[in-house]
């Protein structure tokens, strides 16, 4: 299949499949007019590559992982284990600072509160 079906099977951009390809995520064969062909296989790749992308993965990090999936061996394990453990503690740190964020705000919506409040208060007195 060519980039326009497969970007519409895998329900992405053919800008984002150029993207994929560029990064290392994604190959394809070639035709004699240089034409880029795909496969079924390719479909379910770029599924998978959304995934990890929903997960909040770069392309860099998500390169590091794909030899564990295309060439599964105890060393690809191993170093893509280490890769998710970094990326999970790099995850755990931002949802730290949301949640302290999120903390700060809900301070701020209660003084605002208190302060609408007082000015009710003030004005019904």
């Amino acid at each position: 299949m060519r980039i326009g079906e497969l970007a519409s099977r895998a329900g992405v951009s053919v800008r984002s499949v150029r993207y994929y390809e560029d990064q290392g995520l994604l190959a394809s064969t070639r035709s004699a007019s240089g034409q880029r062909h795909y496969t079924d296989v390719e479909v379910e790749r770029v599924a998978f590559i959304q995934r990890l992308y929903a997960a909040g993965l770069s392309s860099r990090t998500i390169v590091e992982l794909l030899p564990c999936v295309d060439a599964p061996s105890e060393e690809n394990s191993d170093a893509a284990l280490e890769r998710m453990a970094l990326e999970r503690e790099r995850l755990s740190a931002h949802i730290a600072d949301l949640v302290r964020t999120r903390d700060t705000l809900d301070g701020l919506m209660a003084a605002a509160r208190a302060h609408r409040t007082g000015l009710a208060t003030a004005t019904a007195d």
